[in-house]
């Protein structure tokens, strides 16, 4: 089997009317990527169920917009993401920095919700959270029942949760 012989209707017709769909595409603004865009079109001919079409040339044409459209298209997206990129960027920092101080703020005011409770209850807390102790083994440390662990962490995280509802509300 000869590579002509692969060659679909389509195909052919691109072949024949090269040069038309070459200048189709360059007056559209494909000048300088006029080649790839008519390869992009054998490309997708070729991918494309063979039917029998009633016009195959106009079909080439309509197709050769589509493809200059398509194009354009991710051209416009790619152009707008690099701008956008590079828009973001510097300020970025100040965005980081903003967010950084916001950050602290927000531990300070946790740090003060927690020393409110008492130091029992921050204990417990910071123990259980902070530093992964079971509930068992503070509730020995501390010399108080397993029960008043699991209230001062329930009293810590009503006030935190509290806390996390102001903070979701600015």
């Amino acid at each position: 089997m000869s590579p002509a012989d692969e060659i679909s209707g389509l195909q052919q017709v691109i072949l024949n009317e090269r040069s038309r769909l070459l200048r189709f595409l360059a007056a559209r603004g494909m000048a300088d990527d006029a080649e790839d865009a008519l390869h992009d079109l054998w490309q997708r001919v070729a991918a494309a169920p063979a039917q029998p079409i009633a016009d195959p040339l106009s079909y080439l044409f309509r197709a050769a917009e589509n493809l200059v459209r398509d194009r354009r298209r991710s051209s416009v997206s790619r152009d707008r993401r690099h701008h956008d990129w590079h828009e973001t960027l510097p300020g970025e920092e100040s965005a980081l920095g903003e967010r950084s101080l916001i950050a602290r703020e927000r531990l300070r005011e946790v740090q003060a919700a927690l020393a409110a409770l008492g130091p029992r209850v921050e204990t417990v807390f910071r123990r259980c959270r902070l530093d992964g102790v079971g509930q068992v083994a503070i509730a020995h440390e501390l010399g108080v029942s397993l029960s008043s662990v699991e209230k001062d962490l329930q009293k810590a995280y009503r006030a935190l949760g509290q806390l996390r509802a102001k903070f979701d509300a600015e």
